[in-house]
């Protein structure tokens, strides 16, 4: 996270900041301990407590008011969100009705028409003794819930475990990211106009603040963010013995074999790793294949990323940019990975990164020679953090590139000779978040779900398996299982369980659609854990 400069402001207000240390956040009770008297945030979390003591939440008719308010903020707010993602990191109207308000919806819709399903008691097997009595699982809410959420996905990863949250009758505290500053601005100004005061807060902070919020006790966490954050989220939820779920993405491997349709997969893999400039934690993050795939793989590259972006993507509209300064000079410094095959070129003065200036960091570049620096668009200097669709080769396991998830539009592409050393290498590093194959051979998918393990699998295709409602979104050691709320088959599925979708890999299958298609009728993201009720078993002796 980055620092922001907060100032106090009252609790009955839009949205809580970080107030001064001096203040006690409302929080004045004499029956406070001495610890939570100074933290600024043990007002607003008492407050939210004490009103879900008082059961507000619990009735499926209140939820259903605070969801369908949720869904009066996406209708009304939709111009507001557009811009607030373009300013913040010139994301395209289409990736942000695709990625942010359309997933929104269709998870608010899937919710509201599951509720009262979901709600439901259920009914368990009985043994022998107990056949005249009732044995039932009831889903009590958790209680306070914190949500901290990313700046790649402001309005996605913020409102989606809302929505769970909400379902499930938590009360809530949403801390949205500080990086994404106009997206946050959005989110504490008006979010608080439409739900509930009482029950839902949002809180704006940098590290300061959000250090002294986790002080607090929340009965769930909800982290979404970098590992170095992730682990000071888990030790401050471990003093309160507090549940929390990390989703900290890796990096996804992407194995092409020699039989595939090599221009389908380039476009397939150019959509995936490039989709809002790279910036997406199931990205594939690199490209396992053999030399002479790759040779073949390259052009097909180069005409992927043509007809999505244009010839020069700095003055294409269909492409995101960095989000600030600092990730900008991060992903610059992995160009010196290996060798640049396409892109990655450097200019100082805009911090762009493409195909039409010339700095490079070492090494040889390939490609289409420089067209000069003049031809930068309004855009382009609105929002200079650019890194443009880069390709590395002959990239080197150790190789800084390889050490790191690169959440950005670089591409690396590692040879190797078989499938056999594809699986060796990639389970020869931590098991990642989501793993790739594309294959017209079905054996050779199948080869490489059983011999590896990840938190998703998705075959000839990329990112697809996110957007399955049916299918649990989690990981493995790095990121816990993300069930939908009040859903007792993946609530109860062990850690291990592993989403897994596979689309017939035959040449014959229709590529997928350009970047400026229509958005797939695909079903919304999975609810995080913090959606989850707890599962309160009981069992009632039937009457003498």
């Amino acid at each position: 996270m980055e620092t922001s400069s907060v100032s106090p402001q009252p609790l009955g207000s839009a949205a809580m900041k970080a107030p001064e240390e001096e203040s006690d956040g409302g929080g004045g009770k004499e029956s406070m301990d001495g610890d939570a008297a100074r933290n600024p945030y043990a007002g607003l979390v008492n407050h939210l407590r004490t009103s879900w003591l008082s059961r507000k939440t619990w009735p499926m008719q209140y939820r259903v008011a605070q969801l369908e308010a949720l869904g009066r903020f996406l209708e009304e707010k939709e111009e507001e969100i557009l811009e607030a993602t373009t300013l913040d990191m010139g994301k395209p109207h289409f990736e942000t009705q695709l990625s942010e308000i359309f997933v929104c919806r269709s998870e608010l819709n899937h919710t509201l028409n599951n509720l009262s399903t979901w709600m439901k008691d259920e009914h368990v097997e009985k043994n022998w003794a107990m056949q005249l009595d009732s044995a039932f699982i009831r889903k009590d809410p958790y209680g306070v819930v914190l949500i901290i959420g990313p700046w790649n996905y402001p309005i996605n990863l913020l409102l989606v475990p809302l929505i769970g949250a909400i379902a499930a009758g938590n009360c809530v505290v949403v801390k949205p990211s500080e990086v994404s500053k106009n997206a946050e601005r959005l989110m504490a100004e008006t979010l608080p106009k439409y739900l509930d005061k009482d029950c839902f807060a949002v809180v704006t902070a940098g590290v300061e603040g959000t250090t002294r919020l986790l002080e607090n006790k929340f009965d769930y966490i909800f982290y979404t963010g970098s590992p170095s954050v992730g682990r000071v989220v888990m030790t401050a939820a471990a003093k309160h013995l507090t549940p929390v779920t990390l989703e900290l993405g890796g990096k996804n491997p992407c194995y092409v074999s020699d039989s595939c349709d090599v221009r389908n997969v380039a476009r397939r893999v150019a959509w995936g790793r490039f989709f809002n400039a790279g910036q997406t934690c199931v990205a594939p993050d690199y490209v396992l294949c053999s030399l002479e795939t790759r040779e073949q793989l390259l052009p097909a590259l180069r005409e992927a990323i043509a007809e999505f972006y244009g010839p020069n993507p700095q003055e294409s509209s269909s492409f995101a940019r960095i989000i600030g300064d600092g990730q900008f000079q991060r992903v610059r410094a992995l160009l010196s990975s290996g060798r640049v095959a396409m892109g990655g070129q450097t200019d100082a003065g805009t911090r762009y990164i493409g195909e039409d200036t010339a700095w490079r960091a070492g090494g040889k570049v390939e490609g289409q020679a420089s067209e000069g620096k003049g031809s930068q668009t309004l855009q382009a200097w609105l929002f200079p953090l650019l890194a443009a669709p880069t390709v590395l080769v002959d990239v080197q396991q150790d190789d800084p590139v390889m050490k790191e998830e690169i959440f950005g539009p670089i591409l690396p592409i590692l040879t190797v000779k078989s499938v056999d050393d594809a699986i060796a290498f990639i389970n020869a590093r931590e098991r990642p978040l989501a793993i790739y194959v594309f294959s017209s051979c079905k054996q050779v998918v199948n080869q490489v779900l059983e011999r590896t393990s990840s938190g998703g699998f998705c075959g000839n295709d990329t990112l697809m398996h996110f957007t399955l409602t049916s299918l649990p979104f989690g990981g493995i050691e790095r990121l816990g299982p993300l069930p939908r709320p009040l859903h007792l088959r993946h609530l109860l599925a062990p850690a291990g369980h592993r989403a897994a979708w596979e689309r017939p890999g035959s040449p014959q299958q229709a590529p997928l659609p350009a970047l400026r298609a229509a958005a797939p009728a695909a079903a919304p993201l999975r609810h995080p854990a913090a959606a989850a009720p707890q599962l309160r078993p009981a069992l009632t002796p039937a009457a003498q």
